[in-house]
């Protein structure tokens, strides 16, 4: 919700693809290329309603003139505890 998140390496390269898939659907259903209701309904079964009005609002406008890479990977230290590689996942601010 606040556009980032702080993950593991692992998880973070998981994540991305994940939303970049995300944010095309919506960019389709904009378009009229696809169903508007069957996109609204898969959306609400992957995440919550509250990541989908962001989605469906700020970002399909924000991305509209870009075609992938909606969001961004930054490495960060390795954390102390454990020393896993820590990542952090950022939708990109246009």
């Amino acid at each position: 919700m606040n556009g980032k998140i702080v993950t593991t390496e692992a998880k973070a390269k998981e994540i991305k693809p994940l939303l970049d898939k995300l944010v095309n659907e919506v960019k389709k259903n904009e378009s009229g290329k696809i169903d508007r209701v069957a996109v609204m309904r898969n959306l609400n079964n992957r995440i919550p309603i509250e990541a989908v009005k962001k989605i469906t609002g700020d970002y399909s406008k924000k991305f509209k003139a870009r075609n992938s890479g909606y969001a961004r990977i930054i490495k960060l230290k390795a954390r102390e505890s454990d020393s896993a590689k820590i990542a952090m996942v950022e939708i990109i601010n246009l």
